[in-house]
Order: structure tokens, then sequence, then C-alpha cells
């Protein structure tokens, strides 16, 4: 059984790779236990490295956010999920599922380490969340994971960003530049090299351990 300085030596080790993936000192304390105070003294000596602004405190942004953002957001939220399931701890499973998000995307990242942990609290009912509001959905349609608000009806492509993104990537320029593919013919193979892209996310992650 781990003794209390186990628990506490793993809050420190979290709490450094939280503050490297630029995480506010409330995400820290929330996700670790560890007060601010030491959070900042430990790995924020400079107070103007601090993260700044308000952090998201509702899901509301993710179903107002735009479909590059949404599709972001379910690239984390179906590893995260995955990842919960396999018996990891929340706080384990959103480190792990946000580097997952980073392996596969470009810098900057749109989606920040602190709404990363604003959509898993929503997920699971924890953290900033009484109870769950979102929930992950398999699309019947690309069968690509994705998140909806619970008691959400799946129809094939109604509610999935992944068939909206793929319809809308041969016309818009945008979608795209942020999920560039080999050069394609028909739209059969934009579809597999999207698809590609959040496939990739299954074992972007598996085996690996938080650094420490």
């Amino acid at each position: 059984m781990p003794t209390r300085g186990d628990r506490q030596l793993r809050a420190i080790q979290q709490a450094k790779q939280l503050a490297a993936l630029g995480a506010r000192l409330k995400t820290i304390h929330l996700m670790t236990g560890l007060p601010p105070r030491q959070v900042q003294r430990l790995f924020f000596p400079d107070a103007c490295t601090i993260p700044r602004g308000r952090a998201p405190d509702s899901a509301e942004w993710y179903h107002s956010a735009n479909l590059i953002l949404r599709t972001d957001a379910c690239l984390i939220g179906a590893k995260y999920r995955q990842l919960r399931n396999q018996g990891l701890a929340a706080s384990e499973a959103l480190i792990l599922a946000y580097r997952a998000y980073q392996s596969v995307t470009r810098s900057p990242y749109r989606i920040s380490l602190d709404r990363a942990f604003n959509l898993v609290s929503h997920i699971d009912g924890i953290w900033l969340a009484r109870t769950p509001a979102l929930t992950v959905l398999t699309c019947p349609g690309c069968g690509c994971e994705f998140i909806a608000a619970i008691g959400t009806t799946i129809h094939p492509g109604e509610a999935c960003p992944f068939c909206k993104l793929l319809e809308r990537f041969h016309v818009d320029h945008r979608i795209q530049a942020s999920y560039p593919v080999r050069p394609v013919i028909s739209m059969a193979e934009r579809q597999l090299g999207m698809l590609a892209l959040f496939h990739k996310l299954s074992f972007a992650a598996e085996g690996d351990t938080p650094a420490e």
C-alpha cells in the first residue's frame, strides 16, 4: 500500500508534468491536491511565468466551438475514455491523453491543458463537475468516437464532428491546413487519411508512463 510519502511524491511528479503542459495553478491544485502556493514555489518561481486568464468552468465552450476545435476536443476525450477504461486514474489518463493529442497535432495547440481538464471533468463528473454532462459515443457512420451531451441520440453523421469534417474537407481550406494529409484523388481516400489521424491516438500513448 502506498505510504503518505509515496502519495506526496506522486502528486509532485504529476504537478511537474502538468506545469510543463501549461496548466494553471488551480488545475494543478484540483488534480494533485497540492496547495497553489506550494505549486507556485516549486514550479513557477518567476511569477511572470504563471499561466494567466480565466479557465473554462463549464462545458458550454465545447458546444459553441467551431468544427476544428470540437474535433480536437474529441481526440482528447476519446483517448481519455480509452485510458480510463483500461484502469488508469483520471489524472494520469488526462496527462497521457493530452500528450497523445499533442503528438498528432501541431503547436500552438488549439486545446489547452486547462480546456482538456474542463472537458474530462464533465465527462466523468469529477473535479469541476458534480455529475457527468458529456459522454463519448461511437459514430455508426465513420466509426470514430466523439463527445456529445449525455442523452444524445446517435444518427449517422448528424452529431459526429468527424463526419462533418470529412464532408467539408475538400472545400474548406482552414480544415485542410489544420489536418494536412497526403494528396488524394477520391473522397474515400481522403476519409481514410483523416481517420488515420484519429485512430493514431489508439497507439500514440500505448505503453507510455508519465515523465519523471
